[in-house]
């Protein structure tokens, strides 16, 4: 291949390896590893006086690589373009052009929504232009960033905190989050009660449960006294049934999926972070090695917002239904879903390259999160072209003095869709009710006993990450290929936490939101943004000019940005602290939570009298196998994360396994399991215990020894340091002034630095 005459330049290598299965000997397939050029880091880069004319430069870490493509090009016949069918990569590709110098006439573009020999090749036959919409789109969306970024950021380190960083779009996402937590704390519950009766049959044996529904029309209880009038009207009444209403219900297949649904699903089912799963699913798209097989990609592009499904993907899935449920499990024609009119439509939904390589058959060849993210897929892909379950449904109305009760239940017939795939939901699911009675109109019913209860009305439910990424798609804000980068990025620049699954605003988030809403209405504001999203693919389509948008932004935006100055100048936004349980040791108060450059630790809030820091630990379930205190977890400087005694040196324990709130049933001692995704079996560590499972066992790379070392001085450290603390205060106080300065200085250096 070293003599091919073609050269096919792609992002990444494994894609590389994929497209160059496909191609003969005249064909050289090599990486790009995504941009090689881009605006500069250290500066704006955006001649905003020129027309807001870029300023792009080599990446320093690619030269090795910008100087083997510059080779390659320089031999090649013709070099075609291969990278990704969006925005990025005709981006990518343009700027590949641009900087290893290609002729017009010896460069082609060419694009494949599926990475198949049959895609490939075709894309190699039907070559194209770069198209310069798509480009400019690109760059508009870029430089847009960069200016809010870069203009934007200093007034955030001037008047709240230093090292803080202001998005255009992650601030828009970020002002969800804090609205919905606004919103929960300003709700007012609402009073209401739910009476049941427990109905018995007369003649013959059976009981069920039914629920108040009203008179005529559905009636709300709102007190107690009305509960109370309503079962006294009933006192002595007698029971009967009015209505029984037998039916069938079809449930219709989900859609395929597009990002947005795939993240929530993903989120929902398989606990994986938006960012987690476009990074498993690029894999997938990209190839993998399959026994038998080769190198396959799994599944087409997966940054797309349209439901469009190819003829042949539609007659593929109709044959493999077919063929392995039978052909009642068709839905008998093609299943076409209506795509969203504010979708782009560029590419299809995400499905599989090949439904007949279904999950069970190559599980073997995949990672477990590649497994479980292609069986998601597939699954239901294959389900949305089969039939819909049909449930048998049965409603009972039993009547008493005019009061109705109701009691449901639903059965499934036929499972259709369902059996292969049923998809999630945020809320809870429906409670499932036992099979009702073989009632007839009229029959006469006896009320065992009734049931009230008291309820509340529950505020809004705070985001996860799949319903912010459905919030943002729904509001218009973001597109497939930024949903992920987004909720990552909010987190990551601690404006946002999640805890137990829901994203909360952090301190910090909130009085950053406040500022943007009073500041810069505009770059938080929904509508703008979604209008600036419009605005960007008008862009694409060719319709509008991409430095009108950048000029009518950057007009508003100045003027806000200037404003802001003035009305801020002389004055620091304090960003309330977080106060903890945990007490000083020293002066008895409450810790607080505070950052610095190493990330929050606890500090006393009574700086500078007391000057007490101690790192942030989290208690573990479990005991520690040695002397039964609490085990905590703890991080060393390098980021691993290990677990240790709270007595730290004194007791000696340290492990990587993660410790848990059960038992061993042989010995008693707290079982560990393997850190990691998912759900992993516990083991025993006790070597005295016959079920004790050695270390070389548990499934783990052998860590480094500096990694070990590490993380055991990180624990005595972490266990010596609140008594070092006690003591270097106690002769701090004893020794002069002048002395106890310089003594503080390396007690109180993470506390200045959160000042």
């Amino acid at each position: 291949m070293a003599g091919a005459p073609n050269l096919v330049i792609v992002e990444s290598p494994s894609k590389a390896k994929t497209i160059g299965k496909y191609l003969g000997s005249d064909y050289q397939v090599k990486a790009c590893m995504g941009h090689l050029r881009d605006l500069q880091k250290s500066k704006l880069s955006v001649d905003i006086e020129n027309d807001f004319e870029p300023v792009y430069q080599p990446l320093k870490d690619k030269g090795d690589i910008i100087r083997d493509l510059r080779t390659a090009s320089g031999k090649a016949e013709r070099v075609y373009l291969a990278t990704d069918p969006d925005r990025e990569g005709e981006a990518i590709s343009w700027h590949l052009k641009e900087l290893l110098e290609l002729q017009d006439e010896k460069t082609e573009r060419i694009t494949f929504n599926e990475i198949t020999n049959k895609a490939v090749n075709a894309a190699i036959q039907a070559p194209r232009g770069i198209n310069y919409d798509l480009v400019d789109a690109q760059q508009a969306r870029r430089i847009l960033d960069r200016i809010v970024g870069y203009q934007l950021s200093p007034l955030l380190w001037k008047k709240i905190r230093r090292g803080l960083s202001a998005g255009r779009v992650q601030s828009v996402a970020t002002r969800l989050v804090v609205d919905r937590e606004n919103e929960i704390r300003a709700f007012n519950p609402q009073e209401y009660w739910s009476v049941d009766v427990r109905l018995d049959r007369v003649s013959k044996p059976g009981s069920f449960l039914a629920h108040y529904h009203g008179e005529d029309k559905k009636r709300e209880l709102h007190s107690l006294e009305e509960v109370e009038a309503l079962l006294a009207d009933m006192q002595g009444k007698p029971f009967t049934v009015q209505s029984v209403k037998r039916g069938e219900k079809k449930k219709q297949p989900a859609p395929p999926f597009i990002t947005s649904t795939l993240q929530q699903e993903a989120s929902r089912k398989l606990n994986m972070t938006p960012k987690r799963t476009m990074a498993i699913a690029q894999q997938l798209y990209e190839g993998i090695d399959i026994r038998g097989e080769g190198t396959v990609g799994l599944i087409t592009y997966m940054r797309t917002d349209s439901l469009r499904l190819s003829d042949e993907a539609l007659a593929a899935a109709r044959d493999f239904i077919t063929s392995r449920y039978g052909a009642q499990y068709y839905n008998g024609k093609p299943r076409v879903f209506k795509t969203s009119s504010a979708a782009q439509d560029a590419h299809e939904a995400i499905r599989p390259s090949n439904v007949h390589l279904d999950p069970d058959s190559i599980q073997a060849s995949l990672s477990r999160d590649q497994y479980k993210l292609y069986k998601l897929i597939w699954s239901r892909f294959v389900a949305c072209q089969m039939a819909p379950a049909v449930y048998e449904t049965t409603a009972i109305d039993a009547v008493c003095n005019g009061h109705i009760f109701r009691a449901n239940h639903q059965a499934l017939k036929f499972s259709g869709c369902i059996a292969v795939y049923e998809e999630g939901r945020d809320d809870e699911q429906e409670e499932k009710l036992p099979p009702l009675p073989d009632l007839q109109e009229g029959e006469a019913l006896n009320p065992r006993e009734f049931e009230k209860e008291q309820h509340f009305t529950q505020p809004p439910a705070r985001y996860t990450e799949a319903t912010l990424v459905r919030a943002m798609e729904e509001k218009g804000v973001g597109r497939p290929s930024t949903y992920a980068s987004i909720v990552s990025t909010i987190q990551d620049r601690d404006y946002v936490e999640k805890k137990d699954k829901r994203l909360h605003p952090t301190k910090l988030g909130e009085v950053v939101t406040d500022l943007m809403k009073e500041r810069f209405q505009d770059i938080i504001d929904v509508e703008f943004t979604a209008n600036m999203e419009q605005q960007l693919d008008q862009v694409e389509e060719g319709k509008l000019p991409w430095k009108n948008v950048l000029r009518g932004f950057y007009s508003g935006f100045e003027k806000e940005l200037k404003a802001a100055e003035s009305a801020l100048d002389g004055i620091r936004i304090k960003v309330p602290d977080e106060e903890t349980d945990e007490v000083c040791e020293i002066c008895g108060r409450k810790m607080v939570i505070k950052s610095g450059r190493f990330g929050k630790f606890l500090a006393c809030p009574g700086y500078p009298e007391c000057k007490n820091t101690r790192p942030i630990s989290e208690r573990m379930p479990g005991r520690c196998p040695k002397c039964g205190a609490t085990i905590l977890k703890l991080k060393s400087k390098k980021g691993y994360a290990f677990y240790a005694c709270e007595r730290g040196q004194e007791c000696g324990f340290m492990s990587w396994d993660v410790p848990t709130a059960n038992d061993c049933p042989t010995c008693g001692q707290s079982l560990f399991k393997k850190s990691g995704r998912g759900q992993m079996k516990p083991f025993c560590i006790n070597p005295d215990c016959p079920d004790f499972l050695p270390e070389d066992q548990r499934g783990y790379r052998k860590k480094p020894a500096a990694a070990a070392a590490e993380a055991e001085a990180a624990s005595e450290q972490a266990a010596e340091e609140p008594k070092a603390k006690k003591t270097a205060a106690k002769k701090a106080a004893a020794k002069k002034p002048a002395a106890k300065k310089t003594a503080a200085k390396k007690t109180t250096k993470t506390a200045k630095e959160s000042k």
